[in-house]
């Protein structure tokens, strides 16, 4: 073994019984929700919102997260696939042949647009407030579960890192590789930890979560920053875009980072 190297080869399922199995990505995902329902909970207690209307919140995020995100993939990094197979892009199953195979391929980017989209009419039918409102809010939940999602993404071994060429690594042997590799599902992880540590702090420490769209904005700002400066140690997950010198994740980031900017330093009296 390697020195500072981890030979990385996890079972990626938890329980299985027959052909069905629970794999730790889906633990992750359902310790992300449940995380983020908790904390949500204790804000609209702070706020004196009913939390009647958590139920809903947690049903327009939860349908948003994982239909933005699956069209998101497709639509960012397959195309393709999407055109000629939308069916089994929106269902998690396959066809020929039948067999469920649950959403492997999700984006964060596809996710975010997702969640802002279904915010709005949350906003609109449920909560009866301005749409930055539940904005400023949502983001803390939304930072806590990506720490989830990317080490459930360690898990499964993928969106590995690029080589490091030294002793420094994690060691794919689910991918029959004997060399160490950049861990950045966890540098992502930490990221969001961090930025969800931040988010945390300014709602419950300061006054900025009064002025709306700042923590939406910081959010924007933060998350996709990490994003931004982690996919250079990454793997192009598209093979035929591993050239660029910007690959989709970090071009799709980049207009995130400018409307977060945008939101925190706009001019603006009105108060949430």
């Amino acid at each position: 073994m390697l020195f500072l190297s981890i030979e990385w080869d996890p079972s990626i399922e938890l329980v299985k019984i027959g052909s069905f199995a629970i794999r730790y990505y889906s633990l992750m995902f359902v310790i992300a929700f449940v995380l983020g329902l908790q904390i949500m909970k204790k804000i609209f207690k702070k706020e004196g919102v009913s939390l009647d209307k958590l139920d809903s919140l947690f049903i327009y995020t939860v349908i948003a997260t994982l239909l933005g995100a699956r069209l998101g993939h497709f639509l960012f990094y397959d195309t393709e696939f999407l055109l000629s197979n939308p069916l089994e892009v929106l269902l998690p199953v396959k066809f020929n042949p039948f067999r469920f195979t649950g959403y492997q391929g999700l984006a964060s980017h596809g996710a975010a647009i997702g969640i802002i989209i279904a915010m709005y009419f949350y906003s609109k039918k449920v909560v009866k407030k301005p749409m930055l409102w539940i904005l400023d809010r949502i983001v803390i939940p939304v930072a806590s579960g990506a720490i989830f999602v990317r080490i459930g993404n360690l898990m499964n071994s993928e969106i590995i890192g690029k080589p490091t060429n030294s002793d420094y690594g994690f060691i794919f042997k689910q991918l029959g590789e004997d060399f160490p590799r950049h861990p950045t599902q966890l540098y992502e992880a930490f990221g969001y930890l961090i930025t969800f540590v931040l988010l945390w702090y300014i709602y419950w420490k300061t006054d900025k979560k009064d002025k709306l769209g700042y923590l939406f904005g910081l959010f924007m700002v933060c998350l996709w920053s990490v994003r931004l400066i982690v996919e250079f140690f990454k793997e192009a997950q598209v093979d035929q875009r591993g050239d660029w010198d910007l690959n989709t994740g970090q071009l799709l980031s980049i207009p995130m980072i400018l409307v977060g900017i945008y939101f925190m330093f706009r001019k603006s009296v009105k108060k949430a």
